[in-house]
């Protein structure tokens, strides 16, 4: 499915998480009111554009792409706008101003987490851990989107779409991949019959995680090995704190706790940084899009 208006990869994940946004809404009876939504965006645009605008102007350790151009207008909109959507679908809070502080803090940490001009946490995630960890209303359900094999297969489909595109489909398989091999070996020892194995594993926002949020081309490590041991090292944490220390919310903190680990990776593995271009993802890994 490629529609031919559609030039950048980034629009199709703009439109795909709009589209979960509206089948959560409108199928799973997910209690996120609307205006709330919109509180998040315009939260997300003018903190991007505050930011772009203030340390772009006062420093030259920005990228081109978190400037504003002359006319002082937000040269990235596609960013935030991704973020403010990947916070409406996972981040469930009592009050409107907790949803404020994650979309501030979340767009903040690429300006403040960073080595050179690539920082190193996803931000929605980074919005997600902050408001757990710092306000008292805020809580993400990863079960809101049941079990039903629909979610799966448009998840997969519409994850896949992207993937291909950017060329990080490696992250998605060696997360997924270890992940299951350990959810495996732990059912086959406590003798469990297989549907409970299957019914840890078909989760839509184990998926939506998997294909929308561990796979941030900006944010994780540039070259291919290095980003199929910082997958494998995210699942086995997912498994150790969803298995022993009983956290619902594990693959959140897994990827918040090893975000950090980009760096070491990237300094052993070095590689071309990944590059947003016209119609495609990544024009500094070519050697990667089209294998």
């Amino acid at each position: 499915m490629v529609f031919k208006g559609i030039r950048d990869i980034r629009d199709y994940q703009i439109l795909f998480l709009s589209l979960f946004l509206v089948l959560g809404i409108g199928t799973r009876d997910w209690t996120l009111r609307s205006e709330w939504i919109a509180v998040i965006i315009v939260t997300c645009l003018s903190t991007q554009w505050l930011l772009s605008l203030v340390i772009g102007r006062l420093t030259k350790f920005i990228g081109q792409e978190q400037r504003t151009n002359d006319k002082g207008q937000i040269t990235n909109l596609r960013s935030p706008l991704i973020t403010a959507l990947g916070l409406s679908l996972l981040l469930r809070a009592d009050h409107w101003t907790t949803m404020v502080f994650a979309a501030v803090v979340a767009i903040a940490s690429k300006f403040v987490f960073k080595i050179g001009d690539k920082h190193f946490f996803n931000p929605a995630n980074f919005g997600i851990i902050s408001a757990l960890i710092l306000t008292p209303d805020a809580w993400v359900s990863p079960g809101q989107w049941g079990e039903d094999w629909w979610y799966g297969l448009l998840f997969a489909g519409t994850g896949g779409l992207i993937l291909k595109r950017v060329g990080r489909w490696d992250t998605t398989a060696a997360f997924l991949g270890a992940y299951a091999v350990l959810e495996a070996m732990r059912n086959f020892y406590l003798g469990w019959t297989w549907d409970v194995y299957l019914h840890r594993l078909m989760s839509g926002s184990l998926l939506l995680f998997a294909l929308f949020m561990v796979t941030d081309p900006r944010s994780i490590p540039n070259a291919r090995m290095a980003r199929v041991v910082w997958a494998i090292c995210i699942a086995i944490l997912t498994f150790i704190l969803r298995n022993y220390f009983f956290l619902s919310t594990a693959v959140f903190w897994a990827l918040f706790t090893l975000a950090p680990l980009t760096v070491l990776l990237d300094v052993i593995w070095e590689a071309p940084r990944f590059g947003w271009g016209v119609g495609m993802g990544d024009m500094g890994d070519k050697e990667e899009l089209f294998i």
